[in-house]
C-alpha cells in the first residue's frame, strides 16, 4: 500500500494541471495531500469507518468515472481503504449495528460502484449488513429513523443524507419482492416529507437543523420540539439527500413529492443569500448577526444540488444556478503555489446536544473550528464541479 501511494502522490503532483477539469483537479489535490484515505480528514493512517472519508471517496470515485475517463489510480486510491477496512468475510472495521448510527451509512454508498467495478463479494456482504441495520433501525413516533442510539427520538437533517442515498440504492439493486420495494420507497418519501415537516419554521422558510420527538432534549423548543436555528451544513445535507435520491428512486408520484420539498427549500433560500457573492452564511437564518461568515461546506451543497435539480428537470433558474457556482469558486477556492486546489472557511464540525452539551444557539454554530479542506466541503465541491461539467 504504501509503494502505492508514493506513485499516487508523484502522479497527483504532476498531473494537476490547469488543463484539467476542476473535478479531477480537486482529486488529484487531495491525493497529493494525502498519501492513503486513512490520512484523510486527520486520521493520521488510522482506519476509521467514517462518513467523512466514505463521501469524499465517493466523490473521488465519481470524478474518475465520469464520461468513461476513468482513471486507475483513482479507483486504486478509493478501492484500497475499503479493501483495507472491510475483511473478506465483510466485516467491516469497528462497525457495532447497535450504535445504530445512520452516520454508519453512509461510507456504504461508494460500496455499490466498487462492487461493479471489482465483482468483491465482501462489498456486497457488508451492503447487506447496512441494510440490515436500517430495517431495524429505531424510529420516532412519525416514522423517522433517529440520527443515532445515543440520540433518541432525535432526526437531524444530517441523517437524511447518511440513510436514505444508500436506502433508495439497495432498494433498487438488491430488494426483489416487489411489495418491500414498494414500501421501502414509500417509506424514504414519508421520511423527507416527515423530517421537513417536523423542521419547517414557518417564519423563514426555512429547515432548523433537527427536532426532538420526545420534546425532552435541552436543545429543543418544548412545543415544537425545534433546534433554534436553519444550520447551513444542515439544510446542505436535506437538499443533496433530495437530488441524490431523485436520481435512482423510480417512480413519477415519489418524484414529484421529493422535487416538490426542494423547490420548497429553493424558493426560501433566496431570501437569506449574501447580496453581493449571493451565497449563504453559516446560521442561515441570520445572515445580517454579527460574527456571521460565509461557509464553504454549505454552499458547495446548495450549488451541487441546485446544479442537479436542474438537470433532472427538478429545479429552475439555470442561469442563476451557474453563477451561483462561479460565485462558489471565487468566494471559496484558490490554487496554492504547489497548484493544488484548496476549499477554504469550511466550518469543521457542527452538531447537538452530546457530551458537548451542544445547544444550538447562535453563539455556538459562529464559534465552532473552522479549516480548510473539509472532507464535508471537498465532496460536495467535486460533485459541483461534476455537474457543471456535465452541462
Amino acid at each position: 500500500m504504501r509503494k502505492t501511494a508514493i506513485i499516487l502522490i508523484a502522479f497527483a503532483l504532476t498531473a494537476c494541471t490547469a488543463q484539467a477539469p476542476l473535478s479531477l483537479r480537486v482529486v488529484r489535490s487531495e491525493m497529493s495531500r494525502f498519501p492513503e484515505a486513512s490520512y484523510i480528514d486527520g486520521l493520521e493512517g488510522r482506519l476509521k469507518w467514517n462518513y467523512t472519508t466514505g463521501l469524499e471517496l465517493k466523490a473521488m470515485l465519481d470524478a474518475s468515472c465520469h464520461s468513461e475517463r476513468s482513471e486507475e489510480s483513482v479507483v486504486d486510491y478509493v478501492n484500497a481503504w475499503y479493501d483495507a477496512i472491510i475483511d473478506s468475510t465483510g466485516t467491516i472495521y469497528k462497525y457495532k449495528k447497535s450504535n445504530y448510527s445512520t452516520d454508519h451509512i453512509c461510507p456504504g454508498r461508494t460500496l455499490f460502484q466498487l462492487y461493479d467495478i471489482t465483482g468483491k463479494e465482501k462489498y456486497r456482504m457488508a451492503m447487506d449488513t447496512l441494510y440490515s441495520q436500517l430495517q431495524s433501525q429505531p424510529r420516532t413516533p412519525e416514522g423517522n429513523f433517529w440520527h443515532k442510539a445515543v440520540y433518541p427520538n432525535q432526526v437531524w437533517l444530517d441523517g437524511l443524507y447518511m440513510a436514505q442515498p444508500f436506502y433508495a440504492e439497495y432498494t433498487r439493486r438488491y430488494v426483489t419482492d416487489s411489495l418491500q420495494r414498494e414500501k421501502n420507497y414509500g417509506d424514504i418519501v414519508l421520511q423527507f416529507t416527515t423530517a421537513y415537516n417536523k423542521t419547517f419554521d414557518a417564519q423563514t422558510g426555512l429547515l432548523r437543523h433537527a427536532y426532538d420527538a420526545s420534546r425532552e432534549m435541552f436543545w429543543c423548543n418544548p412545543e415544537t420540539g425545534q433546534s433554534a436555528h436553519a444550520w447551513g451544513r444542515a439544510l446542505g445535507w436535506y437538499v443533496m439527500a433530495l437530488v441524490d435520491v431523485m436520481e435512482v428512486i423510480p417512480g413519477e408520484a415519489y418524484k414529484a413529492t421529493l422535487a416538490g420539498l426542494l423547490n420548497n427549500v429553493y424558493a426560501a433560500l433566496p431570501r437569506y443569500a449574501d447580496k453581493e457573492t449571493g451565497l449563504w452564511y453559516q446560521v442561515l437564518d441570520s445572515p445580517s448577526r454579527e460574527g456571521n461568515y460565509l461557509e464553504a461546506t454549505c454552499n458547495a451543497m446548495f450549488v451541487y444540488a441546485w446544479l442537479k435539480g436542474c438537470r433532472l428537470g427538478a429545479l429552475g433558474h439555470r442561469e442563476e444556478a451557474l453563477k451561483a457556482y462561479d460565485s462558489l469558486l471565487a468566494t471559496f477556492v484558490r490554487t496554492d503555489e504547489d497548484g493544488l486546489v484548496n476549499l477554504e472557511s469550511c466550518c469543521e464540525v457542527a452538531g447537538l446536544g452530546g457530551k458537548q452539551n451542544r445547544k444550538g444557539d447562535y453563539e455556538y454554530y459562529i464559534n465552532e473550528p473552522v479549516r480548510s479542506n473539509d472532507p464535508k466541503g471537498i465532496g460536495p465541491l467535486i460533485w459541483a464541479a461534476l455537474e457543471r461539467e456535465k452541462l
